[in-house]
This record gives structure tokens, sequence and C-alpha cells, in this order.
């Protein structure tokens, strides 16, 4: 049976990924393309559905992003959200002009009923607004569905053509019924039967490996974090004895973390794998010696990390293909799935030397979102508590060392993180909490300790829930678990005098601290 596909196209909103996690929470595999994608592409991917995301710029000015009418023309199902309602019936011949009243934040919305787009949705239902320009004109052959006090268009439908326009935003949390409604479009009109499981994923994965693979050698970077792990029981499953696993301490880990990596998936450990570690300390430390540019160490730690592959690869002996747990956020966020803004690179997927010493990389993982790997993980009888580690960046605590990385700082932020992760652990909130670690900022102040003055280092403290990690909320510790962290830290680790607790949401900021 025929996999069944929806198509996100970006245009540059900030909610994109979250459109298309929405969707795949209906059971339906979901992708994302630029608005510059080829529409003779998107034809031949034949998807049940398309969804226009948001996007910054107004439809009708010169150079905005666009799409071509024949869209609406494909007899396919069409969802446009915001600037892709907008757009849609700026491409269409309605009209859509600059608002007397903008919109942002929570809003009431009267939502029509009998629309197959609100099917089970309350008549008066909550929405998450966000914009400057509004629906002045539809075009011909709609019918409003939707409005609010200040919008009289926020929403329209032209059901013989299934086109469908909102205005705002379904994806994101604080729209009450939002999920209802994509249900309702993914489901109901596109008419998605709703079967894509990870256990299909596993299944069809492995099956793809191993014609991919053929007889070829398989190197994987196994780092113990979640994605990479899963990314290694995955192809252990597919080639066996085929995969040799290297796992690189570049001396970037959490504490205690690369010999708690060789126990688990080293000879003695849970898994049959070909295991090596190499020891590379000293020669990352070096190579980040004098940098202090967030992106330019996350490049130069992906340099070197390939740089160590290559030289395992040479004492294995011929080498076809490279493992790596790329998965879907950092494709997008590194530019590759959509249009959003360069975000990150590293040796995941941005920031590859030009020349690779292997035939092709293999990214098993790469079209999923963590807690979808969490569920594959699961689904390859990974323990829980591999699966549910906290999520670590692919350039280890070289991006929550603010400045210049030496190993004096790396110190000092494994052992602040320890303790962080311990008292969080105690306090029965590691489950609740979605990520949290410690970072070492380039702060030094003055601080006293018992009859002298010090001029010590802070360190940041971060924790935030979120759903899918593309979005995210400070979350808010008790009290006296912070005051406990904050004690054993300036108690406990040397050259720290002063601990903070950064409240910041994303967006504007990013999870990581750099």
């Amino acid at each position: 049976m025929e996999k069944e596909l929806v198509i996100v196209i970006d245009f540059g909103g900030q909610y994109n990924q979250l459109v298309a996690r929405r969707v795949r929470e209906c059971n339906v595999y979901c992708e994302i393309y630029s608005y510059r994608t080829d529409l003779a592409r998107i034809r031949e991917m034949h998807p049940k559905g398309i969804i226009l995301t948001g996007g910054p710029s107004s439809c009708y000015e010169e150079g905005a992003a666009t799409c071509p009418p024949e869209l609406f023309e494909m007899d396919i199902p069409v969802l446009g959200l915001c600037y892709g309602a907008q757009l849609m019936m700026h491409v269409r011949g309605g009209e859509v002009a600059r608002a007397a009243v903008k919109e942002y934040g929570r809003t009431e919305v009267k939502v029509d009923t009998t629309s197959r787009l609100f099917a089970d949705v309350k008549p008066n239902t909550v929405c998450w607004m966000s914009h400057f320009d509004y629906i002045a004109r539809m075009a011909e052959g709609f019918r409003g569905i939707a409005s609010t006090a200040n919008c009289p268009v926020a929403a329209a439908e032209y059901e013989e053509k299934k086109l469908y326009a909102i205005q705002f935003h379904p994806e994101v949390l604080h729209t009450v019924e939002g999920s209802r409604m994509l249900y309702n479009f993914v489901r109901n009109i596109c008419g998605c039967r709703g079967d894509w499981r990870m256990d299909s994923f596993v299944e069809e994965n492995i099956k793809a490996i191993r014609e991919k693979v053929g007889r070829g050698r398989v190197l994987c970077a196994l780092s113990g974090g979640v994605d990479s792990s899963v990314a290694a029981v995955l192809l252990s499953r597919a080639v066996g004895e085929q995969l040799t696993c290297v796992f690189v301490d570049h001396g970037l880990l959490r504490k205690n973390e690369g010999d708690e990596v060789e126990a688990v998936f080293g000879p003695g450990g849970n898994y049959k794998l070909n295991f090596v570690r190499v020891n590379a300390q000293e020669q990352f430390y070096a190579k980040l010696a004098g940098v202090s540019e967030p992106e330019k160490k996350r490049k130069i730690i992906g340099e070197e990390f390939i740089r160590v592959f290559e030289e395992e690869a040479k004492k294995i002996g011929a080498v076809d293909f490279l493992v790596q747990g790329t998965i879907y956020p950092d494709v997008v966020e590194s530019g590759l799935g959509g249009e959003s803004a360069v975000i990150k690179s590293h040796h995941n997927v941005g920031g590859l030397p030009d020349y690779v010493d292997f035939r092709e990389i293999i990214e098993p993982l790469r079209n999923l979102f963590k807690d979808e790997v969490r569920k594959v993980g699961l689904e390859l009888g990974i323990p829980e508590h591999l699966v549910f580690r906290q999520p670590f960046p692919g350039p280890g605590l070289g991006v929550r060392i603010l400045g210049e990385v030496t190993a004096e700082k790396v110190k000092i932020v494994q052992d602040a993180d320890a303790i962080y992760r311990e008292e969080i652990a105690d306090a029965g909130l590691d489950r609740e909490l979605n990520q949290y670690f410690a970072a070492l900022t380039n702060m030094r102040s003055v601080g006293v300790m018992g009859d002298e003055r010090t001029y010590d280092y802070a360190i940041a403290l971060r924790a935030v829930n979120t759903v899918d990690f593309m979005t995210a909320e400070a979350a808010e510790i008790p009290w006296d678990v912070l005051k406990r962290v904050m004690s054993r830290i300036i108690n406990e680790v040397r050259g720290v005098n002063r601990v903070l607790y950064d409240v910041s949401s994303k967006p504007p900021g990013t999870i990581e601290f750099e």
C-alpha cells in the first residue's frame, strides 16, 4: 500500500515544522518544501493534501514569496494558514490589504460549524492570531466561515475545489481546537487513512537500508545520545556485522559520559556492535584554542569530527557509508528543508568539509522529530533510560561554553551540569522537563567566599518545556530546588561564584545557550 503524503509548502513562517508535526500526530506522513519547489516535482509526489504556511511578508508586495495559480487547480485539497491564506486569495483574484487593527495573540473566533473544516469545533473558540494584513475581499467562489471582532474573514472555503484559508494558526497549542481543525483537513477533507506508524517506519527503513548498503561497509558516528543511539541500533538490525560504530570522545561530553557510552555499547555491553572508542580530547582542544564565535566553533568541531572518522575508516579498511543521527529539526534549521534561516550548522547536517572520504552519508532519522525518534527507539527495544536521555548537541559542551573552550572550562561546566542533573532527578522532575542543562557564561564577576573576594565565572542554568523542540517555554522549577543547585555548584565547583537561571523562551532564544 502506497504511503500517503501531505506536503507543507514553506513561505518562511516560524511555525512551519510545527505544522508538519501536527499533521504527523494525525498519523499521516508529512514533509516540508520551499515555495520555490517546482510545481512539476510536487505533482510527481502525488500528495493527498497541501498546506501553505505563514510568512513574514505582505503577499501583494513586489518580490514577495508566491506560488503559481495552477497549484490551486490540481484537484488536491489546499489549506492556507495566515500568509498562506492571504496568498491563496491574492493569487485567485481576491484582495489583501493592511488591516486597520492588527491582531496578535489569543483571539475569540466565531466559526461556521457546518464547514467540514470546523466539524466538532465549538462555535466560539480561542485561536492564535498573528497578522497585520487581512483579507479585504474574498476571491470568487469562496465563502466566509469564521470571523472575529476585527477580522471579518478569519477563515474561508471554496468547498467544490477543496480550498480552505485560515487567518489564524491552528498548529500552535494556543489555538485550543487547532488539532481538531487540522485533523478535519487531513483525515476528512484529504481522505487520508492515518496508517503511518513507527512500527511500519522501522520495517520500511530496515529494508531500505539493506537495499542501499548491499554488501558495503558502514561506519556509524555513535555519540551515546538519543539520536545516534537509535540510528546505531537501527543500522545494526539492518546490516549486522557490516557496521562499525566509532565513538569519538572529543572532550566535550558530559561528566563521565565517555565511560558510560562504552559500558553500554562496547564489549560486554547490551549490543553486539563493532565498537571503537577514539580519545581525541587534546586534538579538539588544540583546534578550538582562541576561538570564541559560536558558529565557528560548531564548524571546527564538525570538520575535526569528520577528519577523525576518516582516520578510523583507513584503519578499518574500505568503508562505503557514514551514518549520522540527523533528525528533522536539524535539517530544516540548517536551511535544507524549507525557507527557514540557518540556525544550526554542525557535523550532523551543515558545516561539513568539502571533502569527505565516504561514498555516501546515511541519515535514517532525518525525517523524524525528537519524540518520534524516541518512539522508534522503544520500537527497537532500546531501554527507556537511554531512549529518554537528555538531548545533547552534536558539538557537545563546545556550544554550552561561551567564549573560548579550554580543558579548565570543560571541567567547570561538566561538574556544574552533573550537580544540576542530579538535583533535578532527586526532585522527581527529570521526566517532566523536556531539556535541562548547565552552561558556562563568559562573564566573570566579584564575589565573596569566606573572608576573601573572588573573581570567578557565572553558571547559567537552562530548563524548558516543549512539545516538539521547535518552540519552548522556560520551566518553572521550584525555588527550593534552584537554591539547592546554586548552593552545591558554588560550594563544590571550583571557579564559580554565581548561578543564573535563564527564563528566555524559544523564540526569540534557542533552547541551547551559546
